[in-house]
């Protein structure tokens, strides 16, 4: 029963995918679903940028192992960034009317760092992709034995099929339906763990204080995790393009700000259902820790939940993650087709960028799938994706959007300082989290580069000058 139940839930999605290709005429229905979203499906999709294996497997483990405090990065990092979307960055970007990420760092700073940028955007979203594919690969593994690299890449594959055919269109369709269905599963598995742990107050009572603490210990390296945490996807997520194809296929400017602070709203409160489930299952089975903890809520609803518990589960886990996984290959897939791979063919027709997108979908999706069989940890994955965009984007569209005096050789210099820093910290074994001196170079870059600049343009306008005919 629960198996099919999953594979008629993949046929449903994929007939979705086929039903939303009518609307997709051109590339901008695409990418942006024709800047038609309306509030419900426009707060729907940013609501489920991220709400997938990340949150329910990922957080609720790390949640189960180290309390408030071990998840700070997600969901509050991530409600975080939709709300500081929607206060800072909706309004500016939308009133662009620009396709990809790529496009503003070319109207701003020119086609070098487009290009530049463009290379750093596009393998951002690996991490984020393998993340989902390995949530899929488990999930199947638990539900059916199925073993878990063939579990990936028959998850990718029905994920892949309704993209390439629907785009944004079929997403945000799919994110409305499966965001109802991820919030029935999710409060119909919290209400019955609950009772069968005594209640929520009992629960409650018998967890340590200490771990509900959301402020970090007085010390030095505490306080920096503790920051790197809030700002690795609260900040690093902001300059990445699946959220800004969401933003952006809003009717309009005002729904893509409103849609921005519902999704916060709902990604905060949503968000903390699986932590309580997962607290629920700790109490209930402390053996299920000693394993691997992302897989103790399936463990949990498979083998002490009853078939209708499980289908509700296991429903609002594959829609999570189709959801997020769905959004994740577009993005980077919109960027290689729109950025790097029309900027160098020449003057093209817009069905042959249409095809360029399509059959980019296909290749962000193998490569994610490689990855995906190196790394495994669903929570070091995503953390991965964000810091690539913290240390090398976050600074320069700041720059571009609220810094007229900005320039092109500042957001280069910002690229190499931030993502040459972090790199160089990744691999040195210390205390100190390698995303705040990687942003720390990335703002010094800037300025650096913005002085290096304007010197070389005052001194060519020199030279211009000198260069004259002198009148007699």
């Amino acid at each position: 029963m629960l198996i099919f139940s999953i594979i008629a839930y993949l046929l449903f999605t994929l007939l979705i995918g086929i039903w939303a290709s009518r609307f997709v005429k051109n590339s901008e229905d695409f990418v942006l679903a024709g800047r038609r979203l309306p509030l419900p499906l426009a707060a729907s999709a940013l609501f489920a940028t991220w709400f997938g294996s990340e949150t329910i497997l990922g957080s609720s483990s790390e949640f189960m192992s180290h309390g408030l405090l071990g998840v700070i990065e997600d969901p509050f990092g991530a409600s975080l960034c939709l709300f500081l979307v929607g206060l800072f960055f909706a309004r500016p970007l939308y009133k662009m009317k620009i396709l990809t990420f790529g496009d503003f760092y070319r109207i701003k700073f020119g086609r070098k760092t487009e290009f530049v940028a463009s290379l750093l955007l596009v393998p951002s979203y690996f991490g984020w992709i393998a993340a989902q594919f390995v949530a899929i690969g488990l999930l199947l593994n638990v539900v059916a034995g199925i073993p878990t690299a063939i579990g990936m890449v028959l998850g990718a594959g029905a994920v892949v099929v309704y993209t390439y055919i629907g785009g944004m269109w079929a997403i945000s369709v799919t994110d409305f339906i499966q965001t109802i269905i991820i919030i029935g599963g999710l409060l119909f598995l919290a209400f019955h763990i609950g009772q069968a742990a005594g209640g929520f107050s009992q629960v409650i009572d018998n967890t340590p204080p200490d771990f509900f603490s959301i402020l970090p210990k007085p010390e030095f390296t505490s306080i920096l995790a503790y920051l790197a945490a809030w700002i690795t996807i609260g900040l690093g997520s902001i300059p990445q393009q699946d959220i800004f194809q969401r933003v952006m296929a809003a009717k309009s400017e005002k729904v893509a700000v409103t849609a921005s602070h519902i999704g916060g709203f709902m990604y905060l409160t949503i968000g903390f259902i699986p932590l309580f489930i997962g607290l629920c299952a700790k109490q209930l089975y402390p053996e299920l820790l000693s394993g691997d903890s992302q897989l103790a809520l399936p463990f949990v609803v498979l083998n002490h939940t009853n078939t209708f518990v499980q289908t509700m589960f296991f429903g609002a886990l594959l829609s999570a993650i189709m959801s997020t996984s769905s959004g994740a290959i577009l993005a980077p897939a919109s960027i290689l087709a729109e950025n790097i791979i029309k900027p160098n063919t020449g003057r093209i027709e817009d069905y042959k960028l249409l095809q360029y997108l399509r059959l980019s979908v296909i290749l962000v999706t193998i490569l994610s799938l490689v990855l995906a069989n190196f790394e495994g940890n669903i929570y070091d994955l995503v953390a991965m994706s964000s810091s690539f965009s913290l240390v090398s984007l976050f600074v320069p569209l700041i720059a571009g959007i609220y810094w007229k005096k900005s320039n092109e050789t500042g957001a280069l210099f910002s690229m190499f300082f931030g993502m040459t820093i972090w790199i160089i910290f990744e691999f040195i074994s210390g205390e100190i989290p390698s995303v705040l001196p990687g942003l720390l170079a990335s703002f010094f870059g800037l300025l650096i580069g913005n002085i290096a600049g304007n010197k070389f343009e005052e001194n060519k306008e020199d030279s211009e000058e000198n260069l004259e005919p002198k009148r007699l």
